[in-house]
């Protein structure tokens, strides 16, 4: 369910509307495609490892496993600021959506009402965040299922008005966008590559379930089921999700123009626990990290800590002050400040990070004369599907901030904070290259044994169904 609850986010529900301004309807679908096929290629690659290694840390141990502690460095680093920094932003998001009902109280109040809870979820350790994910995951299933359902049916004039809106769109205003007013072709490739970016966002998370592996029951059985099962929610989730937005103005107008009532506050309450699991995942996996750092030597031994029961409180603490940021926003000024620090470029160049870190996974067990068929799970695509991720990651970061260059377009801010992130990556890495002064794993000396035992030892075999719902829902989950 956190595979799913990561695939399931605000940025389906809220972003897709600017993508949709920006890239026009075919413009919109097709931007999400693209960065589906690289969100897969990141996953796949992903799940060859941590379905073999389900270690604390995840990613982030494997990378000093088989890169170098200096690229496990700035890996952690990375993954921990970018889920630190948009912990905050999913508080003030979720702030603003209870405004829906009630503009008269300040928004710090449903900031700390909202922060508490997170907090508690997460404190509560992994059975509960697990349980809370599952509820709030399942309320997303159900949300997104029906508005794709009901999106089918206003497209074909089931609504109160008895409205047809079926592909009216594609004719008038057009299917694609002609951005910033640039004619032909150009215009429109701008328009499909703003989207980009947009659908990266709503993409970045599905990696948390790696995160979760070192916590994960039997997790040489249930990692490879839901990495198997990613391309089925990228493909029924999101592109069903925009192939219906496509048709027609995103879905909480398009129920206004239906005539439907009461139905918007339903909607909006769904987006509210959207925004409630998303922060509580948010703190879940920057706890994580920072926990792995620790555990590596690249963060101080303190955030090592951990309770009889596994919870790394210190981190968990830690981390959870980080999320006081939130109160930024509610002021106008401090507001701006706060968003020039939330952007997806992180959250690319963590996926840079894992394919890189599979390349060189794939090279040692080549090399050291494994047969990844033995393996828990392995694809059919690698590894070409890690270099086409790692290719395009670093492509769609380095061209981020286009936008920018138009003419009349500079914005000083806006340029830092889309470069920022990507140009400290590799100052980060060299300067930990000089730290440790290690040289980088060579491919026969890679450890693919480590913890091996002691995993496969808490590996078992699922109990067999014994009725057809039984085995429906083994399938399936």
């Amino acid at each position: 369910m956190i595979s799913i609850g990561g695939v399931i986010g605000t940025g389906l529900f809220l972003g897709t509307a600017t993508a949709l301004e920006n890239g026009g309807p075919v413009g919109l679908l097709l931007g999400y495609v693209a960065m589906g096929t690289v969100c897969y290629s990141v996953m796949v690659s992903l799940g060859e490892m941590v379905a073999y290694l389900p270690l604390p840390g995840g990613h982030i141990k494997l990378a000093e496993r088989f890169v170098d502690p200096a690229f496990s460095f700035v890996m952690g680093w990375n993954y921990w600021y970018n889920w630190t920094i948009i912990l905050p932003a999913e508080l003030s998001a979720a702030s603003v959506l209870i405004n829906y009902w009630n503009e008269s109280v300040n928004n710090a109040a449903w900031i700390t009402i909202c922060l508490v809870v997170v907090v508690t979820i997460n404190m509560f350790g992994a059975g509960v965040y697990g349980e809370c994910e599952f509820i709030f995951a399942s309320i997303k299933v159900i949300t997104i299922t029906g508005l794709i359902i009901l999106g089918i049916v206003l497209d074909l004039g089931g609504g109160p008005n008895h409205d047809r809106l079926g592909f009216r769109y594609w004719k008038h205003p057009g299917p694609f966008v002609q951005y910033g007013g640039i004619g032909g072709s150009k215009g429109q490739f701008l328009g499909w590559w703003a989207v980009l970016t947009q659908a990266a966002f709503s993409f970045i998370g599905t990696e948390i379930v790696a995160i979760a592996a070192g916590e994960a029951k039997n997790p040489r059985r249930n990692l490879p089921k839901a990495i198997k099962r990613v391309y089925i929610r990228i493909l029924l989730f999101y592109i069903g999700g925009v192939n219906i937005q496509r048709r027609q103005v995103p879905f909480v107008i398009a129920i206004k123009t239906a005539g439907i009532k009461g139905l918007p506050s339903v909607i909006n309450a769904a987006l509210l626990t959207s925004a409630w699991s998303a922060a509580s995942s948010d703190l879940y996996t920057s706890s994580r990290a920072l926990y792995g750092l620790a555990m590596v030597g690249n963060a101080p031994k303190i955030f090592n800590r951990t309770s009889k029961k596994g919870l790394p409180y210190v981190s968990l603490t830690f981390c959870s002050l980080f999320a006081t940021l939130a109160y930024m926003g509610v002021s106008t000024g401090s507001g701006t400040v706060f968003n020039w620090f939330v952007n997806t470029i992180a959250g690319l160049m963590t996926w840079f990070g894992i394919c890189v870190t599979y390349i060189r996974f794939y090279k040692g067990m080549k090399v050291q004369g494994y047969d990844r068929k033995d393996l828990p799970y392995a694809s059919f695509l690698q590894p070409y599907a890690a270099w086409y991720a790692m290719g395009a990651c670093l492509f769609i970061c380095f061209f981020s901030g286009w936008n920018v260059f138009l003419k009349g377009k500079w914005a000083t801010d806006t340029f830092v904070t889309n470069y920022l992130p990507l140009a400290l990556f590799p100052v980060l890495y060299f300067g930990a290259k000089l730290w440790f002064r290690i040289p980088m794993v060579r491919p026969e000396e890679m450890d693919f044994v480590t913890g091996l035992k002691e995993i496969e030892a808490d590996t078992y075999d699922e109990p067999p169904p014994r009725n057809w719902a039984e085995a429906f829902w083994q399938w399936l989950m």
